[in-house]
């Protein structure tokens, strides 16, 4: 069972509640456990940090002073993801997650490569 904190009251709650049981703020939209419901906190608006506002492809009613949005896209998080996956296709990106992922076979080699100098020097 994942845990959430509720934006409005900071108690833990199911990930998947509908709304929160102690302040009874909506946590997810429509009444659908599967639809987030993203809101601002303090004064900004969600479109100031929303990946579809930057690239002018919202169409929601309430842009640009959106305080709750379904489709709210962190714009840093696609930055993020962005490098992320620039990164994961480089050579030295993909040699890295290799060697991360044979970790324990690429140990056996070196001890067996050291086990053999050992031999062949006594």
């Amino acid at each position: 069972m994942a845990i959430i904190s509720c934006p409005h009251c900071h108690q833990l709650v199911d990930r998947e509640a509908i709304s929160c049981p102690y302040c009874r703020t909506t946590l997810k939209a429509y009444g659908h456990p599967g639809i987030p419901l993203h809101r601002a906190t303090g004064e900004d608006s969600l479109c100031d940090s929303c990946t579809y506002h930057a690239d002018n492809t919202c169409n929601f009613p309430q842009r640009p002073y959106a305080k709750e949005c379904t489709l709210y896209d962190n714009l840093a998080d696609t930055q993020l993801r962005l490098e992320t996956q620039r990164q994961a296709s480089s050579w030295t990106g993909t040699m890295k997650s290799w060697s991360q992922r044979h970790q324990s076979w690429l140990l056996l080699a070196g001890l067996l490569c050291v086990c053999l100098l050992i031999a062949l020097s006594g």
